[in-house]
């Protein structure tokens, strides 16, 4: 498996999230992919990228789009199916750019200076 952080970002909303393409590393990997019904081979089973919250309580995660109930994630999560191998661990996944609702992709609200207390 393959898994990276990401900020996913839209309008008045910032989402901590993990996104893991279902590439299987091990035969045992395949096999329990398959048990769980993401097909029988690894070019099947890579198909699919499931996404999860990071964010305390509120952690959830799917690997179909559509079963999000907002346009944030399931926008968001999309994309990552089409881009995933363009996508750098921590980069920030700007829905209203996507969605070409901005002229210009949001970058990162990481602090660069580590914080010395």
């Amino acid at each position: 498996m393959t898994t990276k952080t990401i900020e996913v970002r839209d309008k008045a909303t910032f989402l901590p999230m993990l996104a893991t393409r279902l590439d299987p590393i091990t035969k045992a990997d395949r096999y329990l992919l398959a048990r769980a019904g993401y097909g029988l081979t690894p070019g099947a089973q890579e198909k699919y990228v499931l996404l999860a919250s990071i964010e305390g309580v509120r952690c959830a995660s799917n690997y179909d789009p559509n079963a999000w109930n907002d346009r944030t994630r399931q926008v968001a999560h999309q994309w990552l199916i089409d881009h995933f191998d363009e996508v750098e661990s921590g980069a920030v996944v700007d829905v209203e750019f996507i969605l070409g609702e901005t002229a210009q992709a949001k970058v990162s609200e990481e602090v660069q200076e580590p914080i010395v207390a």
